[in-house]
């Protein structure tokens, strides 16, 4: 693995910069890594697949707009600012109306649709 942060030398990461820098909807990108979790930016918009992650918890912070996590026994609305981890196991899916900007923290290696695979599924580890 290379180490992008190191690449980079002792610098912040704008989150803003990086957002704009990611053409098209539904496809992470890897900012920054912390022991074998990484930080990726998304921008979302419409419904996605349902989905779950049998190993791990994932955890959504949203920066811009509204994001509706559907359950299948209800859902969690999470607006700027605020963050929500869906627990390992738990089918998901995620919705916005309009264009939702946000991060997810999940181990390297997380697929975005889980075990579901198919179209919806981003390439992996793409660093911004």
């Amino acid at each position: 693995m290379t180490d992008v942060n190191a690449a980079r030398g002792k610098q912040a990461v704008n989150l803003q910069e990086k957002l704009e820098r990611i053409e098209g909807f539904w496809q992470p990108r890897v900012i920054a890594e912390m022991n074998d979790y990484q930080f990726k930016l998304v921008r979302i918009e419409g419904d996605f697949i349902w989905h779950d992650h049998p190993e791990t918890d994932e955890t959504f912070i949203v920066i811009e707009g509204r994001l509706r996590i559907d359950f299948r026994d209800g859902a969690v609305h999470i607006g700027p600012g605020e963050m929500f981890v869906v627990p390992k196991g738990m089918e998901h899916k995620p919705f916005a109306e309009k264009e939702v900007r946000m991060m997810l923290i999940e181990p390297r290696g997380t697929l975005n649709t889980g075990r579901e695979g198919g179209a919806r599924t981003a390439e992996n580890d793409i660093w911004i």
